[in-house]
């Protein structure tokens, strides 16, 4: 698709929700309005190789996946020693823990599979449009939810800061935020999307994000709408505080419009049931309806396994492979797969060995998983050792901020050091 055609789309996509205010509204609210009608890219036009049309978007396995069973060591031996009641069996050797089968295959040689729930990805995989990233972790891992989790969002081992996402937006958005430039579906909006400047428009439920003030009192309900809607309220300077509420306020009031009217048309192809596959699907529907986003963040919890792991991880494995495939296939049908990069991770991984509640406690080095027309697919760099041991935890072999870096510098054209703190040496995601 063309720079071209997709400026005429959100043209006469975007311009017809403005049309019905221009006559009324205050000039400087208009030209709020208009600003905020262009597509993302043409906002970043002035930062050189900033790419216009790339979307960037990201899926938070929360409370630490299990990695080794879901990118599968069948070939072995020690993985099946270490994990007698939990182990995913090999290609056809029966039925597994929680009533799965067996892997399946992606790598015969190296003994290497998947999960059996994950036939969704499983079916990306065999198309050429998935790859997983194998052994990524960080130095002296931290075990703690919350704080390894903070690490991954700041891209920082201090755990603090601003998001690596919301700095990705700070260095690109000529200190000026830019509304609807990123998205998050939750009920509330992680860290790795906030920066100085730029904050995520955030909300669990489409039919959440609007103007709710009638609902606690209806005589608010006409003020509101003389501000956002009809633009009667006299001359307002454009630097006073009454002229920044009233561009706030319109600049909400349009996301919430436009956000809405997306979702709420039908998705091209059918998605499965659970939470993932709705937040999935909203955002294909946001993407479908031409807003300018750039990063989408979603989430899917329950990966904290300690106990009775074997059918509640079954359950995810579904879930997920179902929902990304979906996805995926509801881009393609759109003519938007080459246009979107999907990016799946969790803080950490599992320990090898699994616990007597019949679960796995908190590991370290975790895959990750890359879905889009733009990756290099397969199984990228190698699987962790589990004869070469951290205290019964396996060793990372690629810090995962040298993903973010790749994303950065060859997906969305933005400068990985300026943004990471430090140059990381990319990883060899992209396909050049």
């Amino acid at each position: 698709m063309s720079d071209n055609t997709y400026s005429r789309r959100l043209f006469i996509q975007q311009g017809m929700t403005l049309a019905s205010m221009v006559t009324t509204a205050p000039l400087f609210i208009q030209r709020s309005a208009l600003g905020m009608m262009r597509p993302l890219g043409s906002m970043l036009s002035s930062q050189p190789g900033v790419p216009e049309d790339r979307i960037l978007v990201v899926v938070q396995l929360g409370g630490g996946n299990d990695g080794l069973n879901t990118v599968v060591p069948f070939g072995n031996s020690l993985y099946y020693k270490l994990r007698p009641n939990l182990a995913i069996p090999a290609p056809g050797r029966g039925n597994g823990p929680g009533g799965a089968g067996g892997a399946l295959a992606l790598d015969d040689v190296a003994g290497i599979g998947l999960h059996p729930n994950l036939d969704g990805f499983k079916a990306l995989y065999d198309e050429g449009v998935a790859s997983i990233v194998q052994g990524v972790g960080y130095p002296n891992p931290n075990r703690s939810h919350f704080t390894s989790m903070d690490i991954w969002h700041t891209a920082k081992t201090s755990a603090k800061g601003y998001g690596w996402l919301g700095r990705y937006f700070d260095c690109t958005c000529n200190g000026t935020p830019v509304p609807e430039g990123s998205v998050a579906i939750g009920r509330e909006a992680p860290l790795a999307m906030q920066g100085a400047v730029q904050k995520p428009i955030t909300f669990e439920r489409a039919e959440l994000f609007q103007w709710l003030g009638e609902d606690l009192n209806a005589a608010l309900d006409e003020p509101y709408q003389k501000i956002t809607r009809g633009g009667v309220l006299g001359q307002v300077e454009p630097d006073s505080q009454m002229g920044f509420l009233m561009r706030t306020a319109l600049n909400a009031q349009i996301s919430s419009d436009r956000i809405r009217a997306a979702v709420a048309r039908e998705p091209l192809v059918p998605y499965p049931g659970g939470d993932l596959a709705r937040q999935l699907r909203i955002t294909a529907a946001m993407i479908r309806g031409g807003l300018g986003t750039r990063v989408y963040y979603l989430s899917m919890g329950g990966f904290d396994t300690h106990a009775n792991q074997a059918g509640r991880h079954a359950n995810l494995m579904r879930q997920m492979g179902g929902g990304l495939h979906a996805f995926y296939k509801d881009l393609k049908a759109q003519g938007n797969s080459g246009r979107v990069l999907t990016m799946a991770f969790s803080e950490f991984g599992r320990r090898v060995g699994q616990n007597a509640s019949g679960g796995t406690d908190h590991g370290t080095a975790a895959p990750m998983y890359l879905v889009g027309d733009m990756i290099r697919p397969g199984l990228l760099g190698d699987h962790p050792s589990l004869a070469d041991l951290d205290s019964g935890d396996l060793k990372y072999n690629l810090d995962f901020r040298s993903v973010y870096a790749a994303i950065l510098e060859d997906w969305m054209g933005a400068p990985a050091a300026q943004i990471l703190g430090r140059a990381y040496r990319k990883a060899k995601i992209i396909k050049t």
